[in-house]
């Protein structure tokens, strides 16, 4: 009987035969769908498209430049007609021509509009206004050759531009016609309008010119012109009308501003001064109108901000022509800041913000007017440095003018600037944003008040140094008062206090007296900035090398004082852990160092002394956990020192110089291995005797005595028995190494002579024999070879 399987095998067995199944109808049904696509023809790809021509314009366009090329050609042939064949007609027919065209041109554009022909209509318009332009001058011409020019052409502008604008009003309106409510309005003119405001601007600054009046006069004519275009770009919603208008308003306003200020400043008498600030103040008024009135307000606040600078302008010129020149920015300056004031009125906030940005426009000037004397004062004490102890000037601007350069000008009243802007900044900066940076604005600049204060007024010059010496106090009483210490408040007195320390290099007492005072001011507040202590600390070096110069030291034994900064800097920076300025007092105390360390130059002995003081200081640093890299400064310091004295000594052996590099060394690798057994020979013992089995092997080919290289030999068989009996590599190698080389160097002289005594072919036949004996042996070579090294491999 058939064995059958149970039911749930008999169901595996199934899907397994199903799977199969689909899988082989797939691949079936795949070569079947590739036969068909191989055995139908193939398709020929549809042609591409013809190219379309498509026309390089658009119709509108055409139509207008059609227009405009007849409308000028049709001009020209009026002017021509005017200008040439005018005179071959009489009166009443040269009349009746122009009189007809005019006429025939001024109206087609009614019969036009009623057939919306628009384009056209505005083309015939423009050149009906041509002709009413050619109708004045012929009429000039003929009936009023002997008027004067520019007074009949501002007559002729006015008429010409009334007569537009009710050509432009009687054909620019849109109307329907009776009875016929839903139809479309009626196209309009749009020529006419800006044509009139165009020729309404020449009327008055002809009129002035026809007058033959000043400039003021003339000034005042573009002024009230440009008030007329304020008016109509402000209230005429017609788009070019306005922009007409705004071009008017804008060049026609800034040039008479411009011609306005001029005047201002230019001035000499009351008269002339006050014609200048009516001008000025009309300017102004106009822009602050056209401010209130204007929708957008980012231009409202350009424009209110320069009808504030001509508010300024005009009050500001009034003290100048009576008052001395160094008090005009003052007065400006106080004209700005009333103005500052009317920004507190109930005005729109554009304009708020536009004559609140005109004040700080003046202000910012008058800040800079008042730069060169702080700048002079600032650095002109610098000069002083090439000219130590040469005696005390008598008044504080000679001492911080450099020779050859002037003071500044009208600089008198430069601290009285500085003094009323930082005012300001207190004051009128309430924001909470805004309010730290004002601030430390107003507290640089009362600063710089301060520091060109003395020469400004031409004190004496010790009244000066007590002046800038109050000031440095003042800056870091404020610093310690201060909640939150900042590095910018410290700024001021840091600079005063290098402008000082200057300064007081005219005379050796003053000088003592300074630099003492400045290490004593500082390091009284060096808890409240990481620039303080290293402040102190450099001005104690400086204190040092002034007090060694005034006992008439030399530089090696000033280096002695100056070592003390170092010290004094370790110690510091000991009890600074953790603190921010810790690292700066570091860095100043190793720059006193090299400082010292330069100084001792020139005396050998005493170099070596500072060096190995320098040693010290590095070695009592690096006693602290997180210092311990300062050990590898002492350690190179120990070793300068003890090369500089050596050198004094006149000791020539290269032993005695490589020594003392050679035992610490090896004594720090020692300690590293002991703390770290991973550490590789090379790395704890490489470099220590390197040092010296190097130098000395040099030096003993060369050397024709045989005490050194039996010495260095016995040296180098100790290294390597140690490192051999350690099994450590670097001493082992490197012992071997320099052993067989002092040893050859030992057989040299009786290799030469054996090498003279053999016959010439003596040395090939060895030289074959040896080849000969490694190519038998080669294979045993190369397994001894591998033998070393994996000795030397497990060697550490």
């Amino acid at each position: 009987m058939t064995h059958l399987p149970p039911p749930a095998e008999e169901l595996r067995l199934l899907d397994t035969e199903l799977r199969q199944l689909d899988a082989r109808r797939a691949l079936l049904l795949a070569r079947r769908a590739w036969l068909i696509t191989a055995l139908r023809p193939p398709v020929a790809p549809p042609p591409p498209p013809p190219p379309v021509r498509r026309p390089e314009t658009t119709a509108p366009r055409v139509q207008n430049v059609l227009l405009v090329l007849g409308g000028a050609l049709l001009t020209i042939a009026a002017i021509a007609f005017t200008l040439v064949s005018w005179g071959r007609m009489g009166i009443a027919g040269r009349a009746l021509v122009l009189g007809a065209v005019t006429l025939a041109a001024l109206g087609s554009p009614v019969l036009l509009l009623r057939h919306r022909l628009r384009s056209t209509a505005e083309a015939v318009a423009g050149l009906g206004l041509a002709l009413t332009v050619l109708d004045v001058y012929a009429l000039h011409e003929v009936a009023l050759p002997d008027t004067n020019g520019l007074g009949y052409a501002a007559i002729a502008s006015a008429l010409l531009a009334a007569l537009w604008t009710a050509y432009g009003l009687a054909l620019g309106g849109t109307r329907r016609p009776t009875g016929e409510a839903a139809a479309p309005a009626r196209p309009t003119l749009r020529l006419p309008l800006p044509t009139a405001l165009a020729a309404a601007q020449l009327p008055l600054i002809l009129w002035a010119a026809a007058a033959d009046a000043g400039a003021p006069v003339m000034t005042g004519a573009l002024l009230v012109t440009a008030a007329l275009d304020t008016a109509v770009a402000l209230r005429v919603p017609v788009r070019s009308v306005c922009l007409v208008a705004a071009l008017g308003a804008y060049g026609l306003g800034g040039w008479g501003s411009f011609a306005a200020g001029w005047l201002s400043w230019t001035a000499t008498g009351p008269s002339a001064v006050a014609r200048a600030a009516a001008l000025l103040l009309f300017a102004a008024a106009v822009a602050l109108a056209a401010a209130w009135r204007l929708p957008d307000t980012n231009v409202a606040t350009w424009v209110a901000s320069a009808g504030g600078l001509l508010t300024v302008a005009a009050l500001g010129g009034v003290p100048r022509s009576s008052l001395p020149g160094e008090w005009t920015v003052p007065g400006y300056l106080v004209c700005a800041v009333a103005v500052l004031a009317a920004v507190r009125a109930r005005l729109p906030e554009p304009m708020r913000r536009g004559l609140a940005l005109a004040a700080a426009s003046v202000q910012a000037v008058a800040v800079v007017w008042a730069l060169p004397p702080v700048a002079v004062a600032l650095l002109g004490p610098v000069a002083r440095v090439g000219r130590v102890w040469t005696g005390a000037p008598s008044t504080a601007r000679e001492a911080v003018t450099p020779v050859g350069v002037p003071w500044p000008p009208y600089a008198a009243t430069a601290p009285l600037v500085l003094v009323v802007v930082a005012t300001v900044l207190a004051v009128a900066v309430r924001g909470t944003k805004w309010r730290p940076r004002a601030t430390i604005g107003a507290s640089a600049l009362v600063w710089a008040a301060a520091l060109v204060l003395p020469a400004a007024l031409d004190i004496p010059y010790w009244a000066g140094m007590s002046a800038q010496g109050l000031t440095i106090v003042a800056a870091l009483a404020y610093v310690a008062r201060s909640a939150e210490p900042r590095p910018v408040l410290f700024l001021p007195a840091l600079v005063s206090s290098v402008s000082l320390a200057c300064l007081s290099l005219a005379a050796e007492g003053t000088t003592l007296g300074v630099l003492a005072a400045l290490t004593v001011l500082f390091a009284a507040v060096s808890g409240r900035s990481r620039l303080a202590p290293v402040a102190a600390l450099a001005y104690a070096t400086a204190l040092a090398c002034a007090v060694g110069a005034s006992l008439g030291w030399q530089s090696p034994y000033i280096a002695l004082l100056v070592l003390l900064v170092p010290v004094v800097a370790a110690l510091l920076a000991a009890r600074l852990a953790g603190s921010p300025a810790r690292v700066p007092v570091e860095v100043t105390g190793a720059v006193a160092g090299l400082l010292a360390v330069g100084l001792a130059v020139p005396d050998p002995p005493l170099l070596a002394l500072v060096l190995a003081l320098c040693a010290v200081i590095a070695a009592g640093t690096a006693v602290r956990e997180d210092r311990r890299p300062a050990g590898y400064a002492a350690t190179a310091l120990f070793v300068l020192a003890a090369w500089v004295r050596l050198a004094c000594w006149g000791v020539g052996s290269v032993e005695a110089y490589t020594l003392p590099v050679t035992v610490p060394a090896l004594l720090v690798g020692a300690f590293g291995r002991r703390k770290d057994p991973l550490t590789s020979s090379w790395t704890a013992y490489g470099a220590g005797l390197s040092v010296t089995l190097v130098p000395s092997l040099l030096t003993a080919w060369i050397d024709p005595d045989w005490p050194r290289p039996l010495l260095l030999g016995v040296a180098a068989l100790a290294v390597t028995l140690v490192g051999a009996r350690h099994r450590l590599r670097a001493p082992l190698v490197l012992g071997g190494g320099v052993l067989a080389l002092d040893a050859l160097h030992e057989l040299a002289p009786y290799l030469v002579q054996m090498a003279g005594a053999l016959p010439r072919w003596v040395p090939p036949a060895l030289a074959g024999l040896v080849l000969l004996a490694l190519g038998a042996t080669y294979e045993q070579r190369i397994r001894d070879a591998r033998r070393v090294r994996e000795v030397l491999g497990r060697m550490r």
